[in-house]
């Protein structure tokens, strides 16, 4: 049973909450800082996961559930956090009258950090008036933002999981929020709403949809978030022109969000297998692997420039040596530290260290070039990221 001071104390936690958004710069608009005052993010966060502290014996997180009825402070404190829920890990939903601690396994569900939810929302520049296609509904809260400031008229929300959906369509219809919802995927965006003024997508793409330029109106605009199999990210703004084209600016900071669940990465198997099938010896690599591994912003940055020019490659570490698999073709290659360098062994019809390499020298070259200085051109030729001192590189076919 929940206690009877429930609503006083998340109403006291929200208002602060608000408040410290607004003090660190994410909340200017006012429209937006009502509705964070307003919706009771409690109310679709019912049962989630956080980490603990350190890892186990195999080097994974332990991922603690967190309910009311396990421990009301922790979950209610953990609600008005600018931080992300995690409520579903590999697809399997949990069993919230029973929750168990997990150990490892890939998030495969949550409620954003509403700093990102908001900043997402601005970012797009939503407007009172404009109807909005929502791509990745999860549990709703970012979904009843958007009834808050827009009205629930204008809001369709999509979400893959029927499970997920049925979650938070409860939530949003026990707070008074009656958006259009459906179970889609948001590779097809909706087609029975269609056409939006705004889109955005809550899960990252390899690939700007083109079901998403059908349905958006001339000049509206799609933000969303381009990721791969490399785990690199970039947020775009597009305009789309009447012609069934559209462009825009990457955004800058190191946002990332779960890959749409048709676009996530393949299992390649076991590395040392493609290993085996190398050449004995190698050349010294031009360029560290750390440069696109490192946890720094320019690394992310890096990642996702890489990543468009080997977008089937995969990478994992094993020991010190770094791999790199391409399912598509059957290219491999391998990075070892040896003395003060690394050597790179390199086989099948791409060279996937040597491509990622002439992006990293270009970059250099370029006086290293921050996000916001590539633009997006998506036509019916394909999508190309451009810069004017960089050579063109391309998303893959979506």
């Amino acid at each position: 049973m929940m206690p009877a001071a429930l609503e006083t104390d998340a109403e006291r936690l929200r208002e602060a909450m608000a408040k410290a958004l607004a003090e660190d710069g994410v909340l200017t608009d006012p429209g937006w800082r009502a509705a964070v005052e307003t919706v009771p993010r409690h109310r679709f966060v019912p049962g989630f996961y956080l980490p603990a502290h350190g890892l186990d014996g195999q080097g994974l997180t332990v991922w603690e559930p967190v309910t009311a009825e396990l421990d009301y402070g922790r979950w209610l404190a953990a609600a008005y956090s600018d931080t992300t829920l995690i409520t579903q890990f590999d697809g399997d939903e949990p069993d919230w009258k029973n929750p168990q601690v997990r150990h490892g396994g890939a998030p495969t569900s949550s409620s954003t950090l509403p700093s990102l939810v908001v900043r997402m929302w601005a970012d797009a520049d939503v407007q009172e008036g404009h109807t909005v296609l929502e791509i990745g509904t999860g549990t709703g809260y970012s979904t009843a933002l958007a009834c808050e400031r827009l009205g629930s008229a204008d809001v369709t929300s999509i979400e893959v999981d029927p499970h997920r959906l049925e979650q938070a369509a409860s939530a949003l219809y026990g707070c008074g929020y009656s958006p259009t919802l459906a179970v889609a995927d948001g590779l097809y965006g909706y087609w029975p709403e269609a056409s939006f003024d705004r889109i955005v997508a809550a899960c990252s793409f390899r690939a700007v949809p083109p079901a998403l330029l059908a349905q958006a109106r001339p000049g509206g605009k799609i933000l969303l978030t381009l990721s791969g199999w490399l785990y690199g990210y970039a947020r775009v703004l597009l305009t789309v022109n009447g012609d069934g084209t559209a462009e825009g600016q990457l955004l800058g900071g190191t946002v990332s969000f779960m890959s749409a669940r048709t676009h996530a990465a393949p299992a390649f198997g076991n590395p040392a297998h493609w290993a085996a099938g190398l050449p004995e010896t190698g050349r010294t690599a031009r360029h560290s692997p750390e440069r696109i591994t490192a946890g720094t912003e320019e690394a992310f940055h890096l990642r996702f420039l890489a990543q468009c020019a080997v977008p089937d490659a995969q990478m994992t570490t094993v020991g010190e040596v770094a791999h790199l698999v391409d399912v598509v073709t059957g290219s491999a290659a391998t990075l070892t530290p040896v003395e003060d360098r690394w050597e790179v062994r390199e086989s099948g019809p791409v060279r996937l260290w040597e491509r990622i390499e002439r992006v990293l020298s270009a970059y250099d070259e370029a006086d290293q070039p921050g996000p916001e200085t590539f633009t997006l051109h998506v036509h019916g030729g394909g999508q190309h990221l451009r810069h004017p001192h960089l050579p063109g590189l391309t998303l893959p076919r979506p």
